[in-house]
């Protein structure tokens, strides 16, 4: 896919991966419709074609909003979904009490049931688009390495991410037949702005336990895998992880 002048919507677009990667595609000439929630940047410090709406990644109605605004830009061939939330929860606490089951369903919410809105809404408008070097469009998703070794205290970040993981290869061959790839980037422990609320010792921590290079990831370094996952054509179907070679540990 040639990136220049295409319509792009990166979800999670104002800080951390996805501003990284609204930044990599404005650089490459995409206008890019930038998708986050209402109290967030936006556009700010933006330069090039963007424009910034605010929404709720899990609810239909916003996001058709924000796929109109992407037409309305260009044909839309490119979708990178970085929005997503943490959120720790032990299955028992301390009491031995069962873990809420309001605060699992809103972390699955957000994480799963919003790539999956976010995947079906956008596969809706690129099937309708003319191909264009044997593709209609690619669409990719954000997973983590806590799909494979979630932490203690990460059931419901993890048990969501693992989902993506698994509706990757499944989406990819639903939608071969419309010309339209799918791929996931799991990412490690990256420096994005959520890392700032923990202590500076944990954090040093952190980047420590990457194995090479030995420190965080960096938000541009996934807007660059993100980038040649749309420009590639053979990469379809995967799931990719992007951590320095990091295994995390149970804690």
């Amino acid at each position: 896919m040639d990136i220049s002048g295409i319509s792009a919507v990166v979800t999670g677009g104002s800080s951390g991966l996805g501003r990284a990667t609204a930044e990599l595609l404005l650089k490459r000439g995409a206008k890019v419709v930038v998708v986050d929630l209402p109290e967030t940047a936006g556009v700010e410090g933006l330069e090039g074609d963007a424009i910034f709406v605010p929404a709720d990644v899990a609810d239909p109605q916003q996001m058709r909003a924000a796929f109109d605004a992407a037409d309305q830009l260009g044909t839309l061939r490119a979708v990178v979904h970085c929005a997503g939330r943490g959120g720790a929860m032990r299955i028992l606490d301390k009491e031995g009490n069962a873990g809420s089951l309001v605060h699992y369903e809103m972390i699955v919410r957000t994480n799963l049931i919003g790539s999956f809105n976010i995947l079906c809404l956008a596969a809706e408008r690129m099937a309708r688009n003319e191909p264009a070097d044997g593709e209609r469009g690619a669409i990719i998703l954000t997973a983590s390495v806590a799909a494979f070794e979630g932490q203690i205290g990460q059931i419901p970040y993890a048990s969501a991410k693992a989902g993506i993981v698994g509706m990757t290869i499944v989406a990819a061959r639903d939608l071969a037949s419309r010309l339209i790839r799918v791929c996931t980037i799991a990412p490690g422990t990256f420096d994005t702005p959520i890392l700032d609320k923990i202590k500076p010792e944990i954090k040093a921590a952190l980047a420590a336990a990457v194995p090479n290079p030995p420190r965080l990831g960096k938000p541009s370094e996934y807007a660059q895998l993100a980038a040649h996952l749309l420009e590639n054509p053979m990469m379809n179907g995967e799931t990719i992880r992007i951590d320095g070679a990091i295994r995390m540990t149970p804690r």
